[in-house]
């Protein structure tokens, strides 16, 4: 009987592997069912987070895209739609004989001078125009909505804007001829008579069969009718009041106090001014006709001075022609000493830009 060699400690169908040959190691197998390894889970995280952040990124972006591509116009759109690119000059219509809001000096340059000057080369800055590049024309009452005013030689041209003491209505609002900015002003109507006048006036209804003269076609007119019966004279300068009031052809005239405080000023104690306390406020805005994109330039550069406290154009312009008028009119609310609340117009900014505070405006 043949005896079968020793086991050697390997089988036949699991034969040792060659001398110097190893397999490599590739560390303990994974169990099916247990927790994976730390170092896979760490890779697993990372990833998506990585994927989470890609797809917040992608969807701000596309988002952005759209509101850019669908959004309100840029101020550079506007500017192009306003007609401004070619355009080298600014005309605007303005008052000529208002003292403290818009005179036109008689002698020398004939410059013009006063708030509404003012306010109207603070809108000309931000839309691009230096002062040397702003043509004032003198507009009167009748002509501020159809946006035409005389020119040098006396001929009624096409105006840019209209800034010349105008009152927002809203008969006004739906003239298609007419596009009011935002306010620039608050002022309320009032009434001046001479010093020697009898008495003082609280309300128009005094003024019951008196000689009255205001500025035709504007709001002082309406209110005057509404109120009384008196005998009223409409001129289209509220200075052709003011020479028949000096010399008595009437008794009394009537129209924004912002207005009529400059006249009081300059009367050497021969006007006296009397507050009629109409709750009714005027609000004096800027006519940009039926360009829309200039109005919203308009609407953003009186925000930009409304919003930006480094900005003080409007309080130097009222300090300097407003404020030198109210010593000769106590007890007058002759204008509100604070720009009116102006809103952030429709204009597309990136969110970096929009630097200036936004707030609610009180309704009126």
């Amino acid at each position: 009987m043949t005896e079968e060699p020793a086991d050697s400690g390997a089988r036949a169908d699991n034969p040792p592997a060659p001398s110097g040959e190893h397999e490599p190691w590739s560390g303990p197998e994974q169990e099916p069912g247990s927790p994976p390894a730390p170092g896979r889970s760490r890779r697993v995280r990372r990833f998506r987070l990585a994927a989470w952040v890609a797809l917040v990124l992608a969807a701000i972006v596309v988002g952005a895209s759209v509101m850019w591509v669908n959004g309100p116009p840029t101020e550079a759109e506007l500017r192009e739609k306003a007609g401004l690119f070619n355009k080298d000059r600014l005309r605007i219509g303005v008052k000529s004989d208002t003292p403290g809001i818009a005179f036109q000096e008689q002698s020398g340059r004939r410059a013009f001078k006063g708030f509404d000057i003012q306010i109207a080369y603070l809108i000309a800055a931000d839309l691009g125009y230096r002062p040397d590049k702003v043509d004032f024309l003198a507009i009167e009452t009748e002509d501020r909505a159809r946006m035409q005013a005389l020119d040098a030689n006396g001929r009624f041209v096409g105006v840019d804007l209209v800034v010349a003491t105008f009152s927002v209505t809203r008969d006004r609002r739906e003239n298609p001829s007419v596009g009011f900015s935002t306010p620039y002003l608050y002022t309320e109507q009032s009434v001046v008579t001479r010093s020697d006048y009898p008495g003082k006036i609280t309300s128009l209804g005094q003024l019951e069969n008196k000689k009255v003269c205001t500025l035709g076609t504007s709001t002082s007119e309406t209110e005057l009718a509404r109120a009384t019966r008196a005998t009223v004279t409409a001129k289209n300068l509220i200075s052709d009041c003011v020479a028949g009031l000096e010399v008595g052809d009437f008794d009394a005239m009537t129209t924004d106090a912002a207005i009529l405080a400059g006249f009081v000023a300059e009367s050497g104690g021969a006007f006296r001014h009397h507050d009629i306390a109409l709750e009714k406020t005027e609000m004096w805005a800027v006519n940009a006709g039926s360009n829309k994109a200039l109005r919203t330039l308009v609407d953003l550069a009186l925000y930009r001075s409304y919003a930006d406290p480094q900005d003080q154009r409007w309080e130097q312009a009222y300090q300097a022609y407003i404020d030198p008028l109210l010593p000769a009119s106590p007890n007058v609310n002759v204008a509100q000493a604070e720009q009116p609340c102006a809103l952030p117009p429709p204009v597309r900014r990136w969110p970096w830009e929009r630097t200036l505070p936004v707030q609610d405006c009180p309704s009126r």
